[in-house]
């Protein structure tokens, strides 16, 4: 099998890669490198541009006859980015995926498996959703990945693709390899802030502890990524069993089916590192919500996929692969 990844020099895009390549499914690289490392693409067909450029999908697909499936994860991703440029995000992550799917509709390709985010979900009470949950996006970056779902589910019922939308809960970790990685050194998740002030040995803020979790805390379904990869390539190898001619369009969450706490993500980390990390109380953040964790039935019927890694063992690859990242400039 050979499948297009878009997006396939970031984070996600990079893992998934190598664990299409483990499982004997060769990828294919597009990627602007606006935000990815070339060098996650060594040694693989690599396409350096944008995934609406409808020359260079031409020559891709003239290249490489036999793709069977496009997994889609190029977007901008950036929260607070896409709330002072909302157009700019509109435009890359829902204008361009409109123009990509529409060219490769015209040149028979019609599998697709989207990178979605559970960051769609309401996400207030602190509580497991299923993929029937409101829908209540809480940023522009969130609704450019609610309107593809939405175009993907309307072009599937017209016929002109079938897809499966995969919502990532809240990835964490590394490729276990340490072929890839987080491409920024200080990432803005609870994890990378809790990894730089510790690095900096700075308190680490915890922004509200009056939620209606446990412990106080905010809850988050921290997912690791080769988790999340080894779901791709399920999806990917099951295609024609899971979007079907009578069902076209699928959404499963991704996420290890039970939340982690602020403070219990802080525990993992000193667990890990040995060592204590001092903590600051401060009030909740505008916009702050108490989180969720995924059900993940519908992963378990369908993939027949569960999330196998600890929250431990994402603390783990992240610290390692931000060692690595710091000798690879």
């Amino acid at each position: 099998m050979k499948v297009l990844i878009t997006g396939g020099a970031g984070y996600i895009g990079a893992t998934i890669a190598s664990a299409c390549e483990d499982a004997g499914i060769t990828p294919v690289i597009l990627d602007d490198l606006s935000t990815g490392r070339a060098d996650f693409c060594t040694g693989r067909a690599f396409y350096d541009g944008d995934i609406a450029d409808a020359a260079l999908l031409d020559r891709i697909l003239a290249d490489h006859p036999d793709l069977d499936v496009v997994i889609h994860c190029a977007a901008r991703i950036v929260v607070p980015e896409s709330v002072a440029d909302p157009l700019g995000y509109y435009d890359a992550n829902v204008a361009k995926t409109v123009a990509l799917l529409q060219h490769l509709r015209d040149r028979d390709i019609t599998r697709v498996v989207f990178s979605s985010s559970a960051s769609i979900y309401l996400g207030e009470s602190g509580e497991g959703v299923d993929e029937s949950a409101p829908i209540a996006p809480g940023s522009p970056y969130a609704t450019t990945k609610w309107m593809v779902e939405r175009i993907l589910q309307d072009a599937a019922a017209s016929g002109a693709v079938r897809a499966i939308s995969l919502r990532y809960f809240n990835p964490i970790g590394a490729d276990p390899q340490l072929r890839s990685g987080l491409q920024n050194p200080q990432p803005s998740h609870a994890l990378g802030r809790i990894m730089s002030a510790a690095a900096a040995g700075t308190p680490f803020p915890l922004t509200g502890t009056d939620w209606p979790t446990r412990d106080g805390s905010g809850l988050r379904d921290y997912v690791h990524v080769w988790d999340l990869a080894r779901a791709h390539v399920i999806a990917v190898q099951r295609f024609d069993e899971i979007a079907t001619a009578d069902e076209p369009y699928q959404a499963i969450n991704l996420g290890t089916g039970s939340g982690v706490t602020v403070r219990e993500l802080i525990a993992a980390f000193e667990a890990v590192t040995g060592e204590p990390l001092e903590v600051v109380e401060v009030d909740r953040r505008p916009g702050d919500q108490a989180g969720a964790f995924a059900i993940v039935d519908r992963a378990g019927d369908l993939l027949g996929w569960r999330a196998e890694r600890l929250t431990a063992e994402g603390v783990r690859d992240a610290l390692a692969w931000a060692q690595k990242l710091a000798t690879l400039g």
